[in-house]
């Protein structure tokens, strides 16, 4: 992060913007304390326990939406400290929510940093989800193993080759896109900073009216394939390039969740269609990019769609509990649990109507451990307690309801865009009081860190030998 905040600075410099300074200050802080860190540290071992695991995810998540928040705090913004902690915590776990108005005048270095955080939260998330919760069996993560089975080995030999592979992925998909929306006419600097506000699924944009700035439907197509793009499991691209495995390979989650993209697609055009009397082309090109921004948590908006009609509001609302892939830079509860809980129920049904069967749970052709669907029981129950909490503890803070349980939903969920003039897709959360920004950065980060993560060192058990 001390790293990223150069190009900003470079940026500020040739615009003749004094914030320049602020990035430079600021990153050389943070890299002579990391030095400091590191030399302090050297040599040391650690027991690596899921103990251990939980504490370090949670400490380096905290500790980079300070650092991401610093910049924003002392840059000439008028933000206050919980505001720039919010825009932080929103731009490192993709919410995509934001504090700030008059995103169109703001200097281009701060606008690149909302954009970079976006970017390193995206690629941080993915590391996360593949190569630290398995291993902490977190939220039914388990399934998702590096290995296919026992009898295939591996899928790379080491840790470093898959995130290198992750790596190279994430940054020449983000390149392609950046290139795609630079030849349909943006100007280089908004394209880059879109593309990678995309594939992080992120939503942060350079402009108040977001992608809606540009009315161009091309730009809004490529953006709709890279948010799905970037919603898939990253896994599944480096699989591409291994022929055999990935014959082998047939995730449930992946047809689900495509699936469930044009289902409500077709459904949302069909309403605008019908109620708003639009033509077919214009639904379903503006339908497919909200709902693929809402689905995948990306939080982009092109218009307000909650002024479609109640049957649009009522087709978000189901999308915005859905979320992407296990495996990939996208929020909410996640399609993997979706088919693993429709497992149980199915299972239980048939228990119902045949009490002597014997119900073996799968997943694609893998049986689900017990382990596992504890883990996604717990998580579902943990997810729908946090949202109810939030909204209540938004409702003390002076928040309408609508208003509380959207914005409670649309921060756990990493979705960005809720409902109602305060937070839905027209406004923006800046008028929000700062224990309701408060409550929201820890319901994003929650979410983000798959909730378990954080409530786990919440409890007294967790800090005693």
């Amino acid at each position: 992060m001390s790293g990223a905040m150069l190009l900003p600075a470079a940026v500020d410099l040739s615009d003749g913007n004094g914030d320049w300074v602020v990035f430079v200050g600021t990153g050389g802080v943070v890299a002579a304390i990391c030095t400091l860190v590191a030399v302090a540290t050297r040599g040391a071992s650690v027991r690596p326990t899921p103990r251990f695991g939980f504490l370090l995810v949670t400490s380096i998540w905290m500790a980079s939406a300070f650092v991401g928040s610093l910049p924003l705090y002392f840059a000439d913004t008028e933000l206050s400290f919980t505001a720039a902690v919010f825009e932080a915590i929103s731009g490192l776990t993709t919410t995509g929510a934001t504090t700030i108005s008059g995103l169109d005048a703001l200097p281009r270095g701060l606008l690149l940093w909302r954009s970079l955080l976006n970017f390193l939260g995206g690629i941080g998330i993915i590391g996360m989800a593949l190569l630290v919760l398995p291993s902490l069996r977190v939220g039914g993560m388990a399934l998702f193993h590096l290995e296919s089975s026992d009898r295939s080995g591996k899928l790379l030999p080491r840790v470093s080759q898959l995130a290198s592979g992750i790596v190279a992925v994430y940054g020449v998909m983000t390149l392609v896109c950046a290139m795609l929306y630079f030849a349909l006419g943006m100007s280089l600097f908004d394209a880059v900073n879109h593309a990678m506000s995309t594939l992080a699924t992120g939503g942060f944009s350079t402009h108040d009216e977001s992608l809606g700035f540009f009315e161009s439907e091309a730009i809004l197509i490529v953006a709709t394939v890279f948010m799905i793009a970037g919603s898939l499991p990253f896994v599944l691209y480096i699989r591409f390039f291994l022929p055999r495995r990935f014959q082998r390979w047939r995730d449930p989650q992946v047809a689900l969740f495509l699936a469930l993209c044009v289902v409500l697609t077709l459904a949302l055009a069909v309403t605008r269609v019908v109620i708003n009397e639009v033509s077919v082309r214009e639904a379903l090109v503006s339908s497919a990019f909200n709902l693929v921004s809402v689905i995948t948590t990306t939080g982009f908006v092109s218009e307000d769609f909650t002024l479609w009609s109640n049957a649009a509001i009522g087709i978000f609302f189901l999308a915005m509990f859905i979320g992407g892939c296990a495996g990939s830079t996208a929020g909410g509860i996640k399609v993997n649990r979706i088919i693993i809980l429709y497992a149980l129920v199915r299972a239980n049904f048939a228990r119902v109507i045949r009490p002597h069967s014997v119900q073996r749970l799968k997943y694609g052709h893998d049986d689900i451990s017990i382990e596992t669907l504890q883990s996604v029981t717990i998580f579902i129950f943990l997810f729908f307690l946090a949202l109810l909490l939030g909204t209540a503890a938004l409702s003390v803070c002076g928040l309408e309801l609508l208003t509380a349980f959207s914005a409670s939903l649309t921060a756990i969920g990493n979705v960005g865009p809720g409902f109602g003039q305060v937070v839905g897709p027209a406004g923006n959360f800046s008028t929000l009081s700062a224990p309701a920004l408060w409550i929201l950065s820890f319901l994003m980060l929650m979410g983000r860190l798959e909730i378990v993560t954080v409530l786990v060192i919440l409890s007294p058990g967790f800090w005693r030998d």
